[in-house]
């Protein structure tokens, strides 16, 4: 069955769907999705002149929202966010709580999730260009609420603000949507042959 195929056989599905439904299963993927979030996070490399370091936290964030659906997605970043808060220390760098200037990011990642989940119930996630444009959305929505965040936090002016919080992670975006683009396409086609 082709991709184009796919997409009319099975509208309105997220790859997590295709998985027995089950409250089991849903609370599974929820705090899976967390978990490897919080893992992700720990994938870290600090930027010089920046309080925000390069993680693979945002692109756990993008494929939890897109595999899992807005709902479920937004669960699990929600339940990512609020274990920081309360102290377990899975943000970047082995972090928790609410005090650090990159916690906007966190916010913004909980917001994406819900856009790209959507996305990916009308089949955003099933092609390689519609995958890419989904990611950039989701990253621009972290970046919505990341760097105002930021600016408030530290008393930078916002073209310093975009400066750290924005400019240096474009091109670890750009491939982190390129993986995605590769990632997301390709677990529907084996899905597919099921």
């Amino acid at each position: 069955m082709s991709t184009a195929a796919a997409t009319t056989a099975r509208p309105g599905l997220v790859l997590a769907d295709l998985l027995p439904a089950s409250r089991v299963r849903n609370a599974t993927l929820v705090l899976g999705g967390a978990a490897l979030t919080g893992l992700a996070a720990q994938i870290a490399v600090p930027v010089p002149g920046s309080p925000v370091p390069v993680t693979g936290q945002t692109f756990a964030a993008l494929l939890v929202g897109t595999a899992l659906g807005a709902r479920r997605g937004v669960l699990s970043l929600a339940l990512y966010a609020l274990a920081g808060m309360a102290g377990v220390p899975w943000f970047a760098e082995g972090t928790s709580g609410l005090g650090m200037p990159s916690f906007g990011y966190i916010l913004g990642m909980v917001l994406a999730a819900a856009v790209v989940g959507a996305l990916a119930r009308r089949g955003a996630d099933r092609s390689v260009l519609r995958t890419a444009g989904s990611m950039l959305l989701g990253s621009a929505v972290i970046y919505a609420v990341g760097v105002p965040y930021l600016a408030l936090a530290t008393g930078m002016s916002a073209s310093a603000a975009i400066a750290a919080g924005l400019t240096p992670f474009l091109i670890g975006d750009a491939l982190k949507a390129a993986l995605a683009m590769g990632l997301l396409p390709t677990a529907w086609k084996f899905a597919d042959k099921r």
